[in-house]
């Protein structure tokens, strides 16, 4: 049902539904958490917005943005958007116990800060990993950039997407910049069009195919986003628009996973401003040229999806709502019980809402690894991981 078309309906369905308003488990007949640990704590760093790759050798990789705390520095506050912000990565031999202290730099931005590091490994081997980045710049000079320009803040211009590429596992990277989404009007810091971006994870389909959910802003000066699926049929060197994935005048959609099922649907895991922070899904079943959405009847973002050995799929999200946390589900093959999967509780031991972002990967037959960040008593954000047995 889409609620916008039946608004009464869905409120009362959200007020009488036990499943919207059931208590998560800590455990459920699908998932049974195994121990907490921490992957990397810079002392004076916020270190945020982790992804997680395991390589053909069982090697773990794991991206994330790092920037300097600036509440140590002078009593100055954390940002999610600083011209020091860079994307870092450590590594794990033995399956997440230990991680390299010391992380390795994969890319600082000539122009401003990076966000966001979202890799995925393909089926070659090599890895991509897309971000986007911002541009402190003056008042002065921003009155003199050609319009629409997106800013966030008082001084930080957005510049759109990037794509590093690496073929040796994470140890050299080389950035790709995707073509822009034909929808999207904002402008970047030297007046060309922005190149497609988002925050999530893109899939590689069974044909080789690659599936990218773009964020989309309606209107740069409303800040109004929606969801356009790019799609590349050379492991990321090119990318064509395919078809709006979810555009409504009254939801936003934005930091978006996209994964393909056994049958080849492509499944749309959206983060919307609306609903009280409910997950909205958008299906398509003919390849990624049309999609429908609805809302997926629970709270959290934003979502990251893994199929497990048996075909069925581990869902992880954020909650950022107290108690917050950390939490997953899993999902038939097709993705088709979000709603009524069992809801597990991770972690429900976070500080304040600033936490989250987590990503998933398989480990073996009956185990996966969960990464995110996280803070306790509004402390350092630290990256931290919780390894699950999946039943």
């Amino acid at each position: 049902m889409n609620p916008l078309k039946h608004p009464v309906r869905w409120l009362l369905l959200l007020l009488i539904s036990p499943v919207l308003h059931a208590e998560p488990a800590k455990t459920s007949p699908g998932i049974k958490k195994i121990e907490d640990r921490t992957v990397y704590h810079g002392e004076t760093f916020y270190s945020s917005f982790p992804s997680i790759v395991r390589r053909p050798d069982g090697e773990l990789l794991v991206a994330f943005r790092r920037a300097p705390d600036r509440r140590m520095l002078g009593g100055g506050k954390y940002s999610h958007s600083d011209p020091n912000s860079y994307l870092m990565l450590v590594r794990s031999k033995d399956s997440g116990k230990s991680w390299t202290k010391e992380p390795e730099l994969i890319y600082a931005h000539p122009f401003g800060g990076s966000q966001d590091p979202c890799m995925v490994q393909l089926k070659d081997g090599s890895i991509l990993c897309t971000s986007y980045g911002w541009a402190l710049m003056e008042p002065q000079q921003i009155a003199n950039l050609k319009e629409p320009v997106f800013i966030s803040g008082k001084n930080f211009v957005f510049m759109g997407g990037y794509i590093l590429r690496s073929e040796n596992g994470g140890k050299t990277w080389n950035r790709l910049l995707p073509s822009p989404t034909k929808t999207d009007p904002t402008l970047g810091i030297h007046g060309e069009r922005v190149p497609a971006f988002n925050r999530g994870a893109m899939c590689e389909g069974a044909s080789g195919r690659l599936y990218w959910v773009a964020q989309v802003f309606q209107d740069p000066k409303t800040r109004r986003t929606e969801n356009h699926l790019m799609i590349s049929d050379d492991k990321g060197l090119t990318w064509i628009y395919s078809a709006p994935v979810a555009v409504d005048p009254k939801v936003q959609f934005n930091e978006t996973s996209i994964y393909e099922t056994p049958k080849g649907d492509l499944v749309a895991f959206m983060r919307t401003k609306e609903y009280n922070d409910h997950l909205a899904i958008a299906r398509s079943s003919d390849g990624g040229k049309s999609f429908t959405w609805g809302d997926g009847g629970f709270q959290g973002h934003p979502f990251h999806a893994v199929r497990l050995p048996d075909k069925r799929v581990l869902l992880v999200y954020g909650y950022r709502h107290p108690p917050y946390g950390i939490r997953a589900r899993v999902l038939n093959a097709e993705c088709t019980d979000a709603a009524t999967a069992p809801e597990v509780v991770l972690r429900d031991d976070g500080g304040v809402s600033d936490l989250g972002y987590p990503w998933a990967t398989v480990l073996s037959k009956n185990r996966a690894l969960v990464v995110y960040y996280f803070n306790k008593a509004d402390g350092p954000r630290t990256i931290e991981s919780t390894l699950v047995e999946i039943e």
